[in-house]
């Protein structure tokens, strides 16, 4: 098990044993199952901003609904290595998701979510790391290298908070169903 320190304490890294469900549960498509595992009671999508004020409303309102149902438990946070974007643990070992994309995955929880990635990126991309799901596997939010959009699967009450949200642009998404938000493409 590989650990590593940051902010006073140490962190463990995750490995592709840790991502199985993810990678063996999804495929290459315009669907939900794209970046979620069809294995969860409810699916959205919900646009993120356009950077500024709003990404950091939004940022706040994301992690609020995910605390209610998993505060208590460690959280995996997935950082996808784009090469500009912050990947929070430079020279960790990685895991592979969706088309071969690598990401550092680590145990944390819903504050590291929202505070360890603050470079230049963050003021248009947010600072939420591209991935997230509770230990327990309830819930897993997706944001894919090039979407404008975050993809997330869980229990119906969870999805509901999401599409109730003033600060959320959210819509439910239904399994086999294009997870493209209209007007928006899909690259």
């Amino acid at each position: 098990m590989v650990r590593l320190a940051r902010d006073g304490s140490t962190w463990r890294i995750g490995t592709d044993a840790d991502v199985t469900w993810i990678t063996g549960g999804t495929a290459i498509g315009r669907t939900i199952a794209a970046a979620i595992p069809p294995v969860f009671e409810a699916y959205a999508t919900v646009l993120l901003p356009e950077g500024g004020a709003g990404q950091d409303r939004h940022d706040r309102a994301v992690l609020a609904l995910l605390r209610e149902r998993s505060a208590s438990q460690p959280w995996w946070l997935g950082y996808l290595d784009t090469g500009p974007d912050d990947i929070v643990f430079p020279g960790a070992p990685m895991v592979t998701l969706y088309s071969g994309w690598r990401y550092v995955l680590v145990e944390a929880g819903p504050e590291q979510a929202a505070t360890w990635r603050h470079g230049p990126w963050s003021f248009w991309m947010g600072a939420l790391p591209n991935l997230m799901f509770p230990a327990d596997r309830s819930w897993l939010v997706s944001t894919l290298w090039d979407d404008d959009w975050t993809c997330i699967g869980g229990p119906a009450a969870l999805i509901a908070g999401f599409l109730r949200h003033p600060a959320l642009q959210a819509r439910p998404v239904a399994l086999g169903e294009d997870a493209t938000p209209p007007g928006h493409d899909a690259r």
